[in-house]
């Protein structure tokens, strides 16, 4: 899949934002709020949607939009872009297959090396207890 077609989907909201920056916080509006319909979305394919909706959920508004904010520098322009980066990711995680874990046996060498390791301690323990008394 092509991420660089989710932009046409994306929809930005600035406002001000808090923090350091003097009179720039005061004038400029640099907190940058990205909104995706995921419901709605034609780059998605529906098995794809259903995913992103499960995996999101609390991420995900109860009208189907993926909102995420971004204020950490005094530039729009930056800010946009870091929050288009968070979204790109957040939509690649979700979408990659979780490997299924195949069980397997803890080899000889290691059980053997655990249960030396156990035996030890437990002298070393039994050992401090003649001391005392």
């Amino acid at each position: 899949m092509n991420y660089d077609y989710l932009h046409k989907e994306v929809n930005y909201r600035t406002s001000r934002s808090g923090g350091a920056g003097g009179q720039n916080v005061n004038k400029v509006s640099t907190k940058v709020e990205l909104m995706f319909d995921v419901e709605n979305s034609t780059i998605l394919s529906d098995r794809q949607k259903t995913i992103v909706l499960e995996k999101l959920t609390n991420r995900i508004s109860q009208d189907g939009i993926l909102l995420l904010k971004c204020d950490e520098t005094r530039s729009q322009l930056t800010n946009k872009e870091i929050v288009f980066e968070r979204f790109v990711s957040l939509i690649k995680a979700s979408l990659t297959p979780v490997k299924k874990r195949r069980p397997t046996k803890p080899s000889k060498s290691s059980i053997r090396k655990r249960l030396s390791n156990k035996k030890k301690l437990s002298e070393k323990k039994s050992n401090r207890k003649f001391k005392d008394e």
